[in-house]
């Protein structure tokens, strides 16, 4: 028996070794790509002797190569995946010097890559955003991140990387229109391009974007009304940013659409004069809601019943007036934190907010609110300082309260002043059944008969 797994194990291994050797090597070309790339990346280094051999069989981490099947039915090999940029000790990829140079007619030999990375690898002279379409239809993966040097624009000719899922472009300075090309990319699942200089309306027919999960246009200079389109095919959309932009208009009622949406962020931009949209109470897939800081106005809408998902709402800085509704906290029971700060609201706060087990931060500062505070002890000690009620000069707090050892370290309930005291009344002895004012006059007859009296008798 041993004799036979001996057997076996050798034969296994014999065919292993010369699958193993079977395997072809790394072409020239793609090998002198490789080369190219590392050393506009790093010149410091000096790649060709550290690494003579076929990066096949050999490589830095982040360069990654494939055996693939060919068209003549056998097997060859390619560069698939590029990172570069220190992420993590996890990851390790070739680091980027300050002189770090980008030459997009590199890429043209790589046939069959799929994913190209860069993190924090253009921080010193400029270096302009390449041309990539020479990768044809392989590229899965394009992803630039905190990258400040890089500059220029994205072109039309975008619309080549036919494969393309996840386009990613943030912390840089590219800049221009969004190009009209991105709607090509029909097979996109990620668009982010925050953190840019890109300006002026958005065109983009996002409506062909029908598998995008995750569009991110925030922190750029982007102005004009929100594009409608976003509502007529992008049903998968999960995450929808564009906060802190020059967005105008109304907020389009086209949104509503978009029934997977989790996270909505249009916070920061000039939508005004519309209110709160009431469709955000058809969306029930909402988890986090922010529009702080436009200029809203208005009420708060009762919209809350169909929308207990929500674990995030922020109403910041919209001009809102009149009360803040008990069927927010009434409806919104996992709800993790609540800004209404910088208004115009104003009432009391609805004791309702006191029995929401799951928040940890309620902003109410800086509005006109008024009356008793109604959290107790145990909610205060709960939140701590994420209870923020100062600027509300009419808002008072219970004796009880402010001096609890829970709310010492809470600032806002140690600002705010304590509710009136209810006044003494006096308290009248009784006498043989009168009331109290009966008794207290006959007291009086009794004391000045006794100093008439008093007086005769002298």
């Amino acid at each position: 028996m041993a004799t036979r797994n001996f057997v076996l194990t050798l034969v296994f291994c014999v065919f292993l070794f010369g699958f193993v050797v079977a395997q072809p090597p790394l072409n020239k070309a793609e090998q002198e790509a490789v080369y190219g790339v590392l050393e506009s990346i790093n010149s410091a280094v000096p790649w060709r002797s550290v690494f003579p051999d076929d990066f096949c069989s050999s490589a830095p981490h982040g360069v990654v190569c494939d055996y693939l099947d060919d068209d003549q039915g056998g097997v060859s090999a390619h560069i698939t995946e590029l990172s570069f940029g220190y992420v993590s000790d996890y990851s390790p990829n070739p680091l980027c010097a300050p002189n770090a140079t980008l030459n997009g007619s590199l890429f043209s030999r790589f046939t069959h890559l799929t994913k190209l990375f860069f993190y924090r690898c253009f921080n010193g002279k400029s270096v302009s955003f390449p041309d990539f379409s020479s990768l044809g239809s392989s590229l899965e993966d394009l992803v630039f991140i905190e990258n400040p040097s890089l500059v220029g624009s994205i072109g039309r000719n975008i619309s080549n990387l036919k494969s393309v899922r996840k386009l990613i472009l943030t912390g840089t300075n590219v800049g221009g229109k969004i190009p009209v090309g991105i709607e090509d990319l029909t097979g996109l699942e990620q668009l982010t391009l925050s953190r840019n200089n890109f300006s002026g309306e958005v065109f983009v027919n996002f409506g062909k974007l029908k598998n995008l999960k995750v569009l991110d246009l925030s922190q750029n200079q982007l102005v004009g009304n929100v594009p409608g389109t976003l509502g007529n095919g992008s049903t998968e959309l999960l995450k929808l940013d564009l906060s802190f932009n020059g967005f105008s208009g109304e907020i389009p009622e086209s949104l509503k659409a978009l029934k997977s949406l989790e996270f909505l962020d249009l916070s920061y931009n000039r939508f005004g004069n519309f209110g709160v949209p009431l469709f955000l109470g058809e969306m029930s897939s909402l988890k986090e809601v922010y529009l702080n800081g436009n200029f809203l106005g208005g009420r708060i809408p009762e919209i809350w019943k169909n929308l207990g998902s929500i674990l995030g709402l922020g109403l910041s800085n919209n001009g809102l007036v009149g009360s803040i509704p008990a069927s927010m906290a009434v409806n919104l029971r996992n709800l993790c934190y609540l800004g209404l700060d910088n208004n115009k609201l104003e009432g009391t706060v609805p004791e309702e907010f006191s029995s929401l087990e799951s928040v940890n931060e309620l902003n109410f500062e800086n509005n006109n609110l008024s009356g008793k505070v109604p959290f107790t002890a145990n909610f205060v000690a709960q939140i701590g300082t994420k209870l923020k009620l100062q600027g509300n000069p009419e808002l008072c707090v219970e004796d009880e309260l402010k001096s609890n050892q829970f709310s010492v370290a809470t600032t806002s309930l140690v600002q705010l002043k304590l509710c009136n005291k209810k006044p003494i009344v006096p308290q009248y002895a009784i006498f043989h059944g009168d009331s109290a004012p009966q008794a207290h006059n006959s007291h009086l007859w009794l004391l000045v008969s006794i100093g008439f009296l008093l007086l005769f008798s002298l």
